[in-house]
Formats: structure tokens, C-alpha cells, sequence
């Protein structure tokens, strides 16, 4: 599930954070047997362009196959790899390269990589800061899916959350919704953040009357919504990536604003004013 956009933006981070002036990347096919490469920073021929590398093969072909980072110091000369892509390589001047893997679960979804036109090592803290990027991303594209996983259910949760819906249904719905929270919490991307967060608020069926302001910030309402689903401050914390305190903390402002005294109090509350679902 990775978007048109999503190569092209990690290959800038890659340049910016190693300092390498050409980086490179492609997109592995579902079966896992080959990668096209396909997006470019830096290059000046267009050797690599649209170069079909195999599992296995090559060093992104290595990658691929090991689901591991790799590098080499002089690509046509290193022993460890095999050579079918010398050519294209050569031929863009390339010497020094690395390569991490974008994955997702045990699968790799693209190949990063960074190189120059010099035989110097890409050194461990280059390719460390590379495996960040493609961790980065990974993590991207895997709430991503978790989103259209969530999206997929929103017409059974919207029928859950009919008036004659079980407790057992309900429950459902309440799950989806702190789901979704906690993904808004993990993600690094604003739109994405925002985008999952106004599919959280589409659950809650049961909405606050015309004019009727929600008193409760986002975090506050995060927190509730792992309280409801019967999480405990340090589970509350891990997911939102908080501290306990803090939880406690938006706890407190919570049941202060909605004028409660414990947390089961707060949540028959917050649902029966619409906050939650």
C-alpha cells in the first residue's frame, strides 16, 4: 500500500540525513521475485531507470531475499554479491552502495539505497540512519492498512451502532474507535493523523446537540477512549505513547470538565454527551 509519493519523499530524507548524493529506490512486486526500480535522486544517466532486479540477485536482489540491510564498498568488484546488474551500475558511476529494506511484517515492500561515485564505505551510522527512514516508512504504510481495514468495517460498524445494536456489537464499535486513536498516536504524518482521527469521530454515532461544544481536548478524549475499552493507565500510556502520569493527568482534566469523580463515571458520561461512542 505504498502511495506515489511515499519513495520520492524517503529518498530526499535519505540524502538529507547521510549526506550521500545519489539514492535510489523500487517497489517489490507481492510475489516477492523481483523489484522494479523506479524512483531517483541524484543520478545523472538513466542507466537504473526501470531496471528489473531480482530476489536474490545484485545487492537490492540480497536485500529483497534477506529482509537485512546491506552495503558494499565497490559494487563490481565486491565477491559477496552477484554481478548480473554491473552494467547499469557502471554506467551511472556508482561504487559504494547500500540498501535497507521497507518492510512490512516479514515482507519487504521496496528497496532503499544511497551510494557514491567514490569506492569510501557507507559507514554503520549512514546505514543505521537509512534503516530508520525505511523504518519510518514501514511504519507508515502498516497503520495504513490498518486504516483501510478499519474504513472496511465502518458500514457494519455504522449498522452496530443503530439504536437496537447488542452490547456485544457496541463493544465492537468501541474497540474500532480506540483502535483508530491509537493509530492517530503512532503515525508521524499530520494528514494521516488528522485523516484517522476524523474517522474515529465518524463512530461516535451518537453526536452532541447543534451548538454544544466539546469541552474535551484530543488527548483527553484519547485517554478516555482507552478507558472505556478497559485499559489501565500504563497500557492507556503505552499505546498513546505517554507517560502513566500524564494519562492520570488528562484523566483528571477530563472528570473535572465533565464533572466526575471516577473513571466509570466519566465514561457513562462522555458516551451519554456523545463524546464517545
Amino acid at each position: 500500500m505504498l502511495e506515489t509519493a511515499d519513495l520520492p519523499a524517503a529518498l530526499g530524507r535519505i540524502r538529507r540525513v547521510t549526506g550521500l548524493p545519489v539514492a535510489f529506490g523500487g517497489v517489490v512486486a507481492a510475489d516477492c521475485r523481483q523489484m522494479r526500480l523506479s524512483d531517483f535522486a541524484g543520478t545523472s544517466t538513466l542507466a537504473l531507470h526501470g531496471l528489473i532486479v531480482s530476489a536474490g540477485h545484485g545487492l537490492g536482489g540480497r536485500v529483497v531475499a534477506t529482509v537485512r540491510p546491506g552495503r558494499v564498498e565497490d559494487y563490481a568488484a565486491d565477491p559477496r554479491i552477484s554481478h548480473e546488474y554491473d552494467a547499469p551500475v557502471i554506467a551511472e558511476g556508482l561504487r559504494a552502495i547500500a540498501a535497507v529494506p521497507v518492510a512490512m511484517g516479514g515482507s519487504v515492500l521496496a528497496v532503499l539505497y544511497a551510494g557514491t561515485r567514490e569506492p569510501i564505505a557507507v559507514g554503520a551510522r549512514a546505514l543505521d540512519a537509512m534503516s530508520q527512514v525505511a523504518l519510518r516508512l514501514g511504519t507508515e504504510v502498516t497503520v495504513r492498512r490498518e486504516v483501510a481495514r478499519r474504513l472496511a468495517e465502518l458500514e457494519t460498524a455504522a449498522v452496530r451502532g443503530a439504536p437496537d445494536a447488542t452490547a456485544g456489537e457496541w463493544e465492537e464499535v468501541r474497540l474500532a474507535h480506540a483502535d483508530l486513536r491509537t493509530l492517530a498516536a503512532e503515525t508521524s504524518d499530520p494528514q494521516l493523523k488528522a485523516r484517522l482521527q476524523q474517522i474515529s469521530d465518524r463512530l461516535v454515532t451518537h453526536r452532541p446537540a447543534a451548538g454544544d461544544l466539546n469541552p474535551l481536548s484530543p488527548r483527553e478524549l484519547d485517554v478516555l477512549a482507552m478507558v472505556a475499552v478497559g485499559c489501565g493507565n500504563a497500557e492507556a500510556a503505552r499505546r498513546l505513547g505517554l507517560l502513566p502520569e500524564t494519562v492520570k493527568s488528562y484523566l483528571r482534566n477530563a472528570m473535572r470538565k465533565l464533572g466526575t469523580h471516577g473513571r466509570m463515571e466519566t465514561i457513562v458520561t462522555a458516551r451519554r454527551l456523545g463524546y464517545l461512542p
